[in-house]
């Protein structure tokens, strides 16, 4: 298939010939080393005498190779002539918030670049931020033998040391003052600035959205963390809870987490006591945590997918826990699942809609809507695993030797379940006692 979508020269099918396939190697290899332009100069003179004689599909082929090469090409300037391997960092600070745009160039040639927004103070002096980020990066990276930086970290030697050692080779660590290299640096300071001023931006259109879910429902101040639950389910089976986190910087994804609903008491569907479960899972261990001096993350507000039902199970477990100090919302669907006619429903409240253009509604829309969509993936994750187990792994005495053996014999577990004990025994390593083991285990109940 990807032979056919012109992604493989098919080696392993013989549509290419060993040579030929090896000339594709040694072309590769040669591109990410650096040598495109001789690359693209050798295809060119193969289309040249692919067209004089007349072989114009071969011709064609390798004008579209040479036009990709060249479009790849481009899309990874900046290439510098005097730097062959390096990282560069550039730091921008402004208003308490930092970033640093880093830059990789590999066999002279950029090959990408990334922006990180590290926590900073005020304080914090340039020096300072650019030390301590450098130290944390190469953690777990491979180091270049020449780091540029817009401003020397205060303990350049210290850091060179290190980056050597781990590296087993010289580490150079320069702010460049004048030339190539200086503009490479100017050339990330730039990103950087730029970067660092679409984040604030994102970040002030937050904190006006934060601004009015306070005001929607009638908190004292902007909720810095918000978490919102769901759960999912296919007629009870596979049942798991989501809970996802959002506040000032958007969406948290490390903070997301999921609970496999293992009440065996519950009836198969009972959203309001998977709810139940899942909360008092959450928050006996905020509580727990807190009554052990240990720093536990509390949320500002709970979002639940639901409506009156739903919000009253979740005040009942809060309230049983103690946790009373915590803003609960349920969030209902409009008629029909519509988006826009959501009511939201807060204790000692009537139930009530935003505005169906409010900025807010959007908001609380896509947090619903994250909630509901890492919900699902889970449930999908644990519906699939599930799926893939085989019910012999739950038999006492049948390891993966024996359950090969099974398998191999009858076919399929469901043929290994219709088996009597007598062929079950004619299978190796299967004595009378497993056997019989086996058969009993298929005919519980």
């Amino acid at each position: 298939m990807l032979h056919q979508i012109r992604r493989c020269a098919a080696p392993c099918t013989g549509l290419i010939s060993t040579e030929d396939y090896v000339a594709l190697v040694e072309e590769a290899e040669a591109f990410l080393r650096g040598k495109s332009r001789a690359v693209m100069a050798r295809m060119a003179e193969e289309m040249q005498a692919a067209a004089e004689d007349l072989e114009f599909e071969r011709a064609a082929r390798l004008r579209d190779r040479i036009r990709a090469l060249a479009a790849v090409s481009q899309e990874t300037q900046i290439n510098p002539e005097t730097v062959d391997e390096a990282d560069v960092f550039a730091l921008h600070a402004e208003g308490g918030q930092a970033c640093v745009q880093v830059f990789f160039f590999r066999a002279g040639q950029n090959w990408g670049n990334r922006a990180y927004f590290p926590r900073v103070d005020r304080s914090d002096e340039p020096a300072e931020v650019m030390s301590a980020f450098l130290g944390q990066f190469y953690d777990d990276k491979p180091i270049p033998r020449l780091i540029l930086v817009s401003a020397d970290p205060n303990d350049r030697e210290l850091l060179e040391e290190a980056f050597g050692m781990k590296a087993g080779r010289k580490v150079e660590i320069a702010r460049p003052q004048r030339g190539e290299k200086r503009g490479l640096v100017d050339h990330a300071l730039t990103n950087a600035r730029e970067a660092l001023g679409r984040k604030m931006a994102e970040s002030s259109a937050q904190s006006k959205l934060l601004a009015g879910v306070c005001e929607a429902f009638g908190l004292e101040a902007p909720p810095e963390r918000i978490e919102v639950y769901d759960n999912s389910h296919i007629m009870g089976t596979n049942a798991v809870g989501g809970m996802i986190v959002a506040g000032p910087e958007g969406f948290q994804k490390s903070q997301y987490r999921k609970f496999n609903i293992k009440g065996t008491e519950l009836t198969p569907g009972d959203d309001y006591g998977m709810m139940k479960e899942v909360l008092r899972r959450r928050f006996s261990r905020l509580v727990k945590d807190e009554e052990a001096g240990e720093a536990a993350v509390r949320p500002d507000l709970v979002l639940i997918d639901g409506g009156a039902g739903q919000l009253a199970s979740a005040l009942e477990i809060m309230a049983d826990l103690g946790v009373d100090d915590i803003a609960v919302v349920g969030v209902a669907k409009g008629p029909d699942r519509d988006a826009g006619l959501e009511r939201f429903f807060i204790p000692g409240k009537e139930p009530f809609m935003l505005e169906p253009k409010s900025p807010v509604l959007y908001y609380l829309q896509r947090l619903r809507d994250e909630a509901h969509r890492f919900a699902i993936g889970s449930h999908r994750t644990r519906r699939a695993v599930d799926m893939k187990k085989n019910p012999l792994d739950e038999i006492e005495g049948v390891g993966p030797g024996r359950k090969r053996a099974l398998l191999h014999a009858f076919g399929s577990a469901t043929a290994v379940a219709r088996a009597s004990v007598d062929d079950l025994q004619k299978v190796d390593g299967v004595s009378q006692a497993l056997a019989e083991r086996i058969h009993a285990f298929f005919r519980k109940g």
